[in-house]
C-alpha cells in the first residue's frame, strides 16, 4: 500500500469510526482544529493516563500540576516569547499563498518588482516581510486595550517554572525532582497540516526535572533512556522509532542539548517527543524579571543554586496519531479483506464488545447482563445489529481486542466465546470469570 493511500485511508477510518472529526464541520470546518469523537477521546485519554502513571504515580520524585492557560503577560516577556516567537512572512497577491521570508525558493527581494513567487511564478506580487506572531492574543476584562492583553499559552512549561517554588515547598521534595503537567497549548501555526500532527490547538504532556548544575548531563542521558524505553513499549514496530540530535544550527536559544524521538509516519519521519537540557535559562529569566529568588538551598552541601532543567515534552495529539498509524493494518479473513486497528489492549478505546449471536433464545438478555457487569470495570460495547461477521468487522475497525459472543452453548454451561482480534483464535471462557480473565490481559 502506498504511504499516501495509507494516510488517506486512516483519516477516512478515523471519521467513520468516531475517532477524529473536523472542527465546526457543518460550517465548512476550521483550519487545523480537530474534535475527538467517542473512540478518539478514549484513545487519547488512555495514552495520557499511561504517561501520567509512568511519570507521576510510579515515581516518588515527580509531582503533578495543572497550571492555568491564561498567565501574566510578563511570563511570556521573560521567557522570550513576546519578542522572539515570531516569523517574518511574505504573501503573494496573485495566488494568495504565504511563505517564510527566508524561503530559499524565493527569487529576488520580497516587496520589490524583481521578487518571484515560488508557487505561481508571478513577479512583483510578493509583499514586503511582515512579522507574524505565533501566539494567540486576547483581552482580559471587558475593555479591549493594551493594558488588558493576555495570551493563550504556546507551551505548558512556563506554568511549571513559575510554580516551581510552590510545588517544592508544598510537596517537601528535594532536588533532583520533577513536575509533570498535561494541558492545552495554542500556536498560530503558519503551515499546519498532516491531520492531527500539526494543529493550532493541541495538548502537551510535559515534565520538567530540576537538577543540580553539573549533574545535568547525567540526568539528560537518563531521561533519554527512560523516554525511548516507554515509547518502545507502546508501539508494535520499534523500527519506526529513531533519535534525531539537534545540531548547532537547530538548538533553541535556551538549550544546551536536545534530542527528538521521531516516528516514521506515512508522510515521513517527524518528531513527536523532545528531550531538552534547558540549563538554568528559564528559572534565571523569571528570577530576574519577577525579582523573586528561585534559588534552591541544598542543606547537605550548604550551597544555593538555580537548578538546571531537563525537559521531556510530548504531544498528546501526535502520540495519538502515532498509535493510530502503528495500529492500522489490512489483512484477509476467509477470503474477505478487513481493516483492523491492532492497538495494544491496554490503550484500545473499547476493551471488549459483547455480542448476542441472535436476538432470541434468551441470548440478548444474558449478553446485556454480561455487558452491564463489564462496563463498570472496562470500556465495553454492546452490539446486536447485523450478522455476527459484520459486527466482528466493526469491532476490528474500532481496535477492540476482545469480542465476547453469547451463543447457544452459553445457556447450557455458562460459557461464552471470546474472539481475539489479532489471531482470530476463539476461546471458551466462563461468563462468571470474564472480569478476571480480561483484567489479566488488559494489565498495562
Amino acid at each position: 500500500m502506498a504511504e499516501t493511500d495509507r494516510m488517506e485511508k486512516l483519516v477516512s477510518l478515523a471519521k467513520r469510526r468516531g475517532f477524529v472529526f473536523q472542527s465546526s464541520e457543518i460550517y465548512g470546518g476550521l483550519g487545523s482544529v480537530w474534535d475527538y469523537g467517542p473512540l478518539g477521546v478514549e484513545l487519547k485519554r488512555n495514552v495520557k493516563d499511561r504517561w501520567w502513571k509512568a511519570m507521576v504515580h510510579a515515581r516518588d520524585d515527580i509531582e503533578g500540576l495543572d497550571a492555568g492557560i491564561l498567565m501574566s503577560p510578563r511570563v511570556w516577556e521573560a521567557s522570550g516569547h513576546v519578542a522572539g516567537f515570531t516569523d517574518p512572512l511574505v504573501d503573494c497577491k496573485h495566488c494568495k499563498q504565504r511563505f517564510r521570508a527566508d524561503d530559499a525558493r524565493i527569487k529576488g527581494t520580497p516587496g520589490q518588482p524583481d521578487a518571484q513567487c515560488p508557487a505561481c511564478g508571478t513577479r512583483g506580487t510578493l509583499t514586503a516581510p511582515r512579522l507574524f506572531n505565533l501566539m494567540f492574543k486576547t483581552f482580559m476584562g471587558p475593555v479591549e486595550e493594551d493594558a488588558a492583553v493576555v495570551y493563550l499559552r504556546p507551551e505548558t512549561a512556563q506554568g511549571i517554572y513559575v510554580n516551581y517554588l510552590n510545588v517544592l515547598q508544598g510537596s517537601r521534595q528535594k532536588v533532583p525532582f520533577g513536575i509533570a503537567q498535561i494541558g492545552k497549548a495554542f500556536r498560530n501555526e503558519i503551515t499546519p497540516g498532516n491531520f492531527i500532527f500539526r494543529t493550532r490547538e493541541f495538548e502537551q504532556m510535559e515534565m520538567q526535572f530540576f537538577v543540580r548544575p553539573g549533574e545535568d548531563e547525567k540526568w539528560f542521558e537518563y531521561w533519554r533512556e527512560q523516554r525511548m524505553a516507554w515509547q518502545t513499549a507502546l508501539v508494535r514496530d520499534a523500527k519506526k522509532l529513531r533519535w534525531h540530535q539537534h545540531g548547532p544550527g537547530e538548538l533553541a536559544h535556551y538549550a544546551k542539548a536536545a534530542y527528538d524521538i521521531e516516528y516514521e509516519f506515512p508522510f515521513g519521519w517527524n518528531e513527536f517527543e523532545g528531550i531538552h537540557n534547558r540549563t538554568d535559562f528559564d528559572l534565571s529569566r523569571h528570577q530576574q524579571a519577577s525579582g523573586k529568588k528561585l534559588e534552591y538551598f541544598d542543606q547537605e552541601r550548604n550551597e544555593r543554586y538555580v537548578p538546571y532543567v531537563i525537559e521531556t515534552s510530548l504531544g498528546a495529539d501526535r502520540l495519538a496519531l502515532v498509535t493510530l498509524c502503528d495500529a492500522y493494518d489490512e489483512d484477509t479473513v476467509e477470503g474477505e479483506s478487513r481493516v483492523v486497528l491492532r492497538f495494544r489492549p491496554e490503550i484500545a478505546p473499547i476493551k471488549a464488545a459483547v455480542l448476542p449471536l441472535v436476538k432470541k433464545d434468551g441470548m440478548p438478555e444474558i449478553a446485556k447482563r454480561i455487558y452491564d457487569d463489564l462496563r463498570g470495570r472496562f470500556t465495553a460495547f454492546y452490539d446486536d445489529g447485523g450478522s455476527i461477521g459484520r459486527r466482528y468487522r466493526r469491532q476490528d475497525e474500532a481496535g477492540t481486542p476482545f469480542a465476547i459472543t453469547v451463543d447457544g452453548q452459553t445457556g447450557q454451561d455458562g460459557t461464552v466465546t471470546v474472539r481475539h482480534r489479532d489471531t482470530l483464535v476463539q476461546d471458551r471462557v466462563a461468563a462468571a470469570s470474564l472480569v478476571t480473565w480480561l483484567g489479566e490481559r488488559l494489565a498495562a
